[in-house]
């Protein structure tokens, strides 16, 4: 009976808590209809938000490889040599299917999705209309056949029809972005236009200097002399600035300064207006027309002046160019990279990555620039510290690349981290660039943390960023054992040669030889010299393996001499000996230090016969200390009379061949 009252106690509280609320609603409804509703505008989504919001929502993992990889475990690269080769194989792959279903899409028609996905389905890249028309020629141009759209060109001319202004100006556009050449995904290109740019090539390889740095427009190809798009140019009966900008840019993409500059002239001659695009590429061009410093920033500035009297207004990009311009201004460039900031910020125009990256440019110049000058890095990130970025200009890939370049010339770990820090903020790891860049940013990064860091720092970001970020080369193995040696923590060289060996590492001569020698320079407990000989043992393997080696590691006096004192500190005699053996079949001596390390544990072990030989082996090669070497075991040893006799005589030869050896040096001079 007690439950029900309960129950009808608790309609009764229910109900008076439901007179309360339908009270209090009656009275924020009347207050409510005084206040304005204000609906909020539709947010739009990205169409790959949903993965992002989740991608957020999971750390990174310092064990998996690039997510490119996950496919295949099989195929998960160890080394930046695999990375590269199962990068490039994947893609091409992926070029070749494009290439069959491009080449022959009827055989691709069976289309399952639902709904239909046009992505997944052959494009048309064969002409369908067939004959001599303007409707012809836009095909061409639309499927960026350079070669039989010019054909075309000329056969309308030839045949009195001549193409309309926006066919020929879209034409104009595709010659000037190509350089007059065909695209580079077209696998049909004729081999008698790939021998002329290969003769091309040879003949401006020839001109260049030995060990110069070639421009952006040597690696894209040279603007050729009277090309096709000069012709099509001098042959319209009408141009209008369309026609002149798209000539220009091209002149400058490919490195003909002189011509756009002259071309221009011709524009403003004709009262046409350039738009921004145009204005960019000739700022971009201006330092090449001038020599002195000076000259260059007045006819930047001339061109700003023309904008204005055109009214054309600057881009990003304008004033990006013009930074990039002023890094080949010299000094005289800081102050007016100040004042294009500042210009910018008057124009409500926000910098990208790429506008801090020339500013960098300007202010540093490498590392032996002077402090105060050098600041700028980190007046920089005081601004962008926390902030998000897009990709809003090309350069902007290379700012994170030569800012951990600035920090590690100025051996400042602190910017460093800052940087980093940024660098991880939201979606700014996108804008690292390719995978080259990456490696150079990481390998900076590191290199500074081995120089300024301890061990237990340095160790954290070494398994955080090996391999799952960075592939390290020899240089920065060989500063990471500097750092173990540093502060002491040589008992880690057995775990970091394996690192070596997985990464790819282990066929480079200085790496082996530096692990080589930091095991061997000091006496370590017992436990760990075990594990410095299983270490020297697994490194004498690969100096036999010759087979299927592409780089063969060849011995070396301190590489036999190290393996043979790590294997006697471990109580492998037989084994030292062996490697003492080497000497003589590899054509190389042994150091003192070697042998006096054999005769110590010689002594341990109490092993007269092998004191004896180290002798016999010294005399063999005439080493400087025999003598003393023969006194030592005579004295430290129990030898019998024999065994005396048989030291005695030895130090005899190597007295005798040392003074017969240094009357043959007298009787030369």
């Amino acid at each position: 009976m007690a439950a029900p009252c309960v129950r009808l106690g608790s309609v009764r509280c229910t109900g008076t808590l439901l007179r309360y609320f339908c009270g209090s609603a009656r009275h924020q409804a009347a207050a409510a209809s005084h206040e304005e509703i204000d609906i909020p505008r539709r947010k739009s989504w990205d169409k790959t938000a949903v993965l992002q919001a989740l991608a957020y929502t999971v750390s990174h993992d310092p064990t998996a490889a690039h997510y490119m990889f996950q496919d295949d475990p099989f195929l998960v690269p160890k080394t930046s040599s695999e990375f590269r080769l199962y990068s490039l194989s994947k893609e091409s792959g992926r070029n070749a299917a494009k290439y069959i279903i491009g080449t022959h899409p009827k055989l691709f028609q069976n289309d399952i999705a639902e709904p239909h996905i046009p992505c997944l389905m052959p494009e048309n890249f064969q002409p369908q209309i067939e004959g001599v028309s303007e409707e012809a020629l836009k095909e061409r141009i639309q499927l960026r056949r350079i070669k039989e759209s010019i054909d075309l060109f000329d056969q309308l001319l030839q045949g009195g029809t001549a193409p309309s202004l926006e066919t020929t100006n879209r034409l104009l556009d595709l010659i000037c972005f190509y350089g007059d050449r065909e695209p580079t995904r077209d696998i049909q290109t004729s081999e008698q236009n790939q021998q002329d740019d290969q003769d091309q090539q040879e003949t401006e390889d020839s001109k260049k200097r030995p060990g110069q740095y070639r421009k952006a427009s040597e690696i894209l190809g040279s603007w050729r002399e009277n090309n096709n798009a000069e012709r099509i140019f001098n042959l319209m009966p009408e141009r209008n600035a369309h026609s002149f900008c798209t000539l220009i840019q091209g002149m400058v993409k490919y490195g003909s300064s002189n011509k756009a500059f002259n071309t221009y002239t011709d524009l403003m001659n004709n009262r046409l207006t350039a738009d921004v695009q145009t204005f960019n590429a000739l700022i971009l061009a201006a330092p090449d027309m001038k020599e002195k410093y000076n000259e260059k920033w007045d006819l930047i500035v001339e061109l700003l002046k023309h904008m204005v009297q055109q009214n054309v207004r600057p881009n990003l990009l304008t004033f990006n160019s013009v930074l990039k311009s002023l890094r080949k201004c010299g000094t005289m460039a800081r102050g007016l990279a100040l004042q294009t900031i500042n210009e910018m910020k008057a124009l409500n125009i926000e910098p990208s990555l790429g506008t801090y990256n020339h500013l960098l440019g300007v202010f540093y110049k490498g590392a032996l620039s002077p402090r105060g000058q050098t600041e700028i890095l980190s007046e920089v990130l005081d601004e962008i510290e926390g902030r998000s970025f897009t990709l809003r200009d090309p350069d902007d890939v290379y700012f994170f690349t030569n800012a951990m370049r600035v920090c590690l010339d100025l051996k400042d770990i602190e910017l460093a981290y800052r940087l980093h820090a940024l660098q991880q903020t939201a979606d700014n790891r996108g804008l690292m660039g390719d995978f080259y860049l990456q490696s150079t940013y990481y390998g900076r990064f590191f290199n500074l943390l081995c120089m300024m860091e301890n061990i237990d720092v340095i160790l954290k970001w070494y398994r955080e960023l090996i391999p799952s970020l960075y592939y390290p080369n020899s240089r920065g193995m060989l500063d990471l054992l500097q750092a173990l040696d540093m502060d002491n923590c040589l008992d880690l060289i057995p775990q970091i040669w394996k690192d070596i060996k997985q990464i790819g590492h282990s066929n480079k001569v200085e790496l082996v030889e530096e692990v080589l020698k930091l095991m061997a320079r000091d006496v370590q407990p017992a436990e760990l010299q075990a594990a410095f000989a299983d270490t020297a043992l697994d490194i004498k393997s690969l100096y036999e393996v010759r087979d299927r080696v592409r780089i063969v590691l060849e011995w070396s006096s301190a590489s036999l001499g190290n393996i043979s004192v790590l294997l006697a500190r471990a109580g492998r005699t037989e084994e030292a000996w062996k490697m003492l053996q080497r000497f003589k079949t590899n054509h190389r001596v042994p150091s003192t230090e070697v042998v006096d390390e054999f005769l110590s544990r010689a002594k341990m072990d109490a092993n007269t016969n092998l004191a004896i030989s180290l002798v016999q082996l010294a005399v063999g090669f005439s080493l400087p200390n025999t003598g003393k070497l023969a006194e030592r075991v005579m004295e430290e040893f129990n030898v019998s009379e024999e065994q005396r006799l048989t030291l005695e005589d030895l130090q005899k030869s190597h007295s005798s061949s040392s003074s017969s050896s240094e009357s043959s040096d007298s009787d030369r001079e």
